[in-house]
């Protein structure tokens, strides 16, 4: 807040004379040293003139001329034009250190905020849960990498990459590895402002919106993966977990939410593969509470729903969004989050190591890129991930996109053979099954 004009006036002021007494001495003497070391110089010149070059001079009634080289007299300014000039200065230069800081008052970003808070204590249980949420996340990335490179017996490629207005991410990616054809673990830090006409559309959600503002600044945070094996007896697998959170000017919280799921696209259906990956996921969900499994899968079998193939994308899991204080506390929540993210290694890990070397024919690795395009139609055509990451300013398209397979496949009119294993599959997803 800025102090009293009158106050900082005098503060001000008193600055501006220490400054300029000490600047003028400072002037004074370097003038009068320089003149005196000059002194000697001259005078050795003006006893080279002789006497009659001198009374030549005064004989035509003019000075002597100055020798060539010599200072030239200055120019004196009258002491009524050195005072004007002096008061117009003083005026100016106290109306500018008076009013200097007032550009300065915005309060700063949450973005800001949050950089300092890092930089100056780092991220403790009583940091906001922003903070918390991005350390999370960014932990579990590097597990699950270092895990499912030991699975492939290849590196990923790590790709770190910051925004403008604060944020990041890191890209984690492999492409022709020995199991996986292509996959990605990403973790997002977002940081931007919504307009008015958004902040409507999310209060349907979220009356803790304020209504009457023109903007509100909004954070988000998340990890976001998926699996595409080379064998088509392999599950492709996807994962998402993530909080959203809007500001104050203050950088208080507005609203907040937590939202993810993970769910499973087998090509070919083991009935053990799919049960072991749901018990997993319901065990992690009944710790919290004993109604998410059932409300979060049938949340996921709606959500990934491709409706104009009028069939599911896979063989589902769980799905959430829009968890806030409505349905529990923040700290209970954000439990239930870091609940649902250990869970995937144990959920998928021992499904892949079972199937990554089964063999397979070139008429399943058809079916398995057939299968790969409806996944493909979903993400680009659906996906409400997809389409945000998109439609915002200055989002990083390699990494929305990283979801898509690498190779897949659209054939005029396919229908799979009666009794075969691709029909038993599709049947599957056009009418979802109860596993646990």
């Amino acid at each position: 807040m800025l102090t009293s004009f009158p106050a900082r006036l005098r503060s001000i002021f008193g600055q501006f004379i220490s400054t300029f007494t000490m600047s003028t001495f400072a002037s004074t003497a370097f003038r009068r040293t320089a003149q005196a070391s000059r002194a000697p110089y001259w005078q050795a010149r003006a006893a080279r003139f002789t006497k009659q070059q001198v009374r030549s001079i005064g004989d035509h009634g003019t000075k002597p001329p100055l020798p060539p080289g010599s200072p030239q007299k200055s120019r004196v300014v009258a002491p009524k034009t050195r005072l004007a000039v002096g008061v117009v200065f003083v005026g100016t230069l106290i109306y500018s250190m008076a009013t200097g800081d007032v550009e300065h008052t915005e309060p700063p970003s949450i973005a800001e905020r949050d950089s300092l808070s890092k930089r100056e204590s780092g991220v403790t249980q009583t940091s906001p849960m922003r903070l918390r949420m991005e350390q999370f996340i960014k932990s579990k990335q590097e597990e699950i990498v270092r895990e499912l490179e030991k699975v492939d017996g290849t590196r990923f490629q790590v790709d770190k990459w910051d925004r403008p207005n604060g944020g990041g991410g890191i890209t984690c990616v492999l492409q022709d590895g020995n199991v996986f054809e292509k996959g990605g673990v990403n973790t997002s830090i977002v940081y931007g402002t919504l307009p008015r006409a958004a902040i409507s559309k999310m209060r349907v959600n979220h009356k803790a919106l304020d209504p009457d503002v023109e903007s509100l600044e909004f954070f988000a945070a998340g990890l976001s993966m998926v699996l595409h094996p080379k064998n088509p007896m392999a599950p492709t697998v996807h994962l998402n977990y993530r909080y959203f959170e809007t500001a104050n000017a203050d950088g208080t919280p507005n609203a907040w939410w937590f939202g993810g799921g993970t769910d499973l696209t087998p090509s070919y259906l083991f009935d053990e593969d799919v049960i072991h990956f749901h018990r997993t996921i319901k065990d992690a969900c009944d710790a919290h509470d004993k109604t998410y499994y059932a409300r979060f899968k049938e949340w996921c079998d709606k959500y990934f729903y491709v409706s104009h193939r009028g069939e599911t994308r896979g063989v589902g899991g769980i799905f959430f969004d829009d968890l806030d204080e409505t349905e529990k506390d923040q700290e209970a929540l954000f439990s239930f989050a870091q609940s649902c993210l250990n869970a995937f290694l144990p959920s998928y890990v021992p499904i892949i190591e079972k199937r990554k070397d089964m063999p397979f024919t070139e008429k399943e690795k058809a079916w398995q890129q057939l299968r790969r395009g409806r996944y493909v139609e979903f993400n680009l055509v659906h996906d409400r991930g997809t389409s945000f990451g998109l439609n915002t300013p200055g989002s990083r398209v390699e990494s929305i996109l990283m979801s898509l397979p690498l190779t897949a496949r659209w054939q005029y009119m396919h229908a799979p053979e009666k009794g075969s294993r691709e029909e038993r599959m599709l049947s599957v997803l056009k009418e979802p099954k109860e596993w646990v």
